[in-house]
């Protein structure tokens, strides 16, 4: 069926989906666009409810479009005017799906490297640090609810994938969770402190690292819910680093060292 006008039903809610969290939230949908990314969510196991082609798409993503097409339950034709209105990239590729959100569980009693995160407002931020995560083998992610939503374009896009991979939970009690796992295992407070302890020193078997918001942090409480404050040593005149640097150089570190996934 060859779709060509933004009044479609479908397509406003595609719309919808792209621009509001809480459509997402309540839908418990999202949308995606590219050939890599909708190739490897199939791959991935989620589930494409609708699959959204240009002829272009077909003719320069052939495989991509296949392997897409097969997984959908429908495929609709969009004329190439409508694609550009949908996508918020500069050089659209042609294909978009609608999917229904992962639901991994993030049993975090078992061993392994976790990262908690709270309050990351930037989506790049949010997107790179799972992608990050992913790539040295943590065991999956908590986030308050604070955070900028998982499926947000531009979460999905950084995240390359990781998304649909990593486990990943938003807590309803973040400092809550972390009081309690610190009981029994490493909680480590990444904070701005040269009296924190270095990175390299601090306990790492089984441990969770916790990464606040880029502009301030962690906050208080979420510091006292942890059992440990650490930090990276900095040289120059640098005061600070990006929430997603800081979170891979942690990562390395804690994988590195903890022998959880590097070895």
């Amino acid at each position: 069926m060859l779709l060509t006008s933004r009044d479609n039903p479908r397509i406003k809610e595609l719309t919808k989906l792209l621009q509001d969290a809480k459509t997402r939230r309540k839908s418990g949908c999202f949308v995606i666009e590219g050939a890599r990314l909708c190739e490897d969510a199939v791959r991935s196991g989620v589930e494409v409810l609708s699959a959204f082609l240009t002829a272009d798409a077909a003719r320069h993503y052939g495989d991509s479009c296949r392997v897409v097409e097969e997984a959908a339950k429908t495929v609709f034709t969009l004329s190439a005017e409508l694609m550009r209105s949908l996508s918020d990239t500069g050089s659209p590729q042609g294909i978009v799906c609608l999917c229904r959100q992962v639901s991994h569980t993030v049993d975090v009693t078992q061993d392994g490297i976790y990262v908690a995160l709270e309050d990351l407002q930037d989506p790049g931020n949010l997107g790179t640090v799972l992608r990050t995560a992913e790539a040295l083998g943590a065991n999956g992610v908590l986030l308050s609810k604070g955070c900028c939503d998982l499926y947000n374009p531009k979460v999905l896009r950084a995240s390359m994938g990781g998304v649909f991979r990593l486990p990943c939970r938003v807590c309803e009690d973040f400092c809550g969770e972390l009081a309690t796992l610190a009981v029994d295992r490493p909680v480590l407070a990444a904070v701005v402190d040269a009296a924190a302890t270095p990175i390299m020193k601090a306990p790492k078997q089984r441990a969770v690292i916790v990464i606040g918001n880029e502009g301030n942090g962690l906050t208080a409480e979420a510091v006292a819910s942890c059992s440990h404050r650490v930090t990276i040593p900095m040289a120059g005149r640098a005061e600070s680093l990006n929430a997603s640097m800081a979170a891979g150089i942690l990562l390395w570190e804690l994988c590195r060292e903890g022998g959880e996934t590097l070895g």
